[in-house]
């Protein structure tokens, strides 16, 4: 799990928007976005250890051929996508949280899409 909140602030304060909201999108099937704590880095140490718990990588029911059955299932409780209010200029995130992008078959050349939504 990479932290992205800094780059998704640069991007929303060079938009210039006062109020509205900025989407992150991940197109990618083995990877993905989410919000959580981000002052202690066991909780990030906790996540991966608990889904790795419930999404084994290896299990004998997985027909994947590739192998990587575990990653899509990850990357789909994860999601594609995360919304993140923009007022006053300014990400509306709680004071503990981040945004971070979840790698689950890396290292990859990866890309994370940042969209700033003015409100009319």
């Amino acid at each position: 799990m990479v932290e992205i909140t800094h780059r998704v602030r640069q991007v929303a304060g060079e938009a210039g928007v006062a109020s509205g909201r900025v989407v992150v999108y991940v197109p990618h099937t083995t990877a993905g976005v989410t919000i959580n704590e981000n002052a202690d880095p066991d909780v990030v140490h906790d996540f991966l250890k608990q889904l790795d718990l419930m999404v084994p990588w290896r299990q004998p029911f997985y027909r994947h051929a590739e192998g990587n059955s575990a990653s899509h299932v990850k990357a789909s409780m994860m999601g594609s996508s995360v919304t993140v209010l923009i007022e006053s200029g300014e990400l509306v995130l709680g004071t503990w949280q981040g945004i971070y992008f979840c790698e689950f078959d890396g290292p990859r050349t990866r890309k994370a899409h940042i969209k700033v939504i003015k409100d009319e």
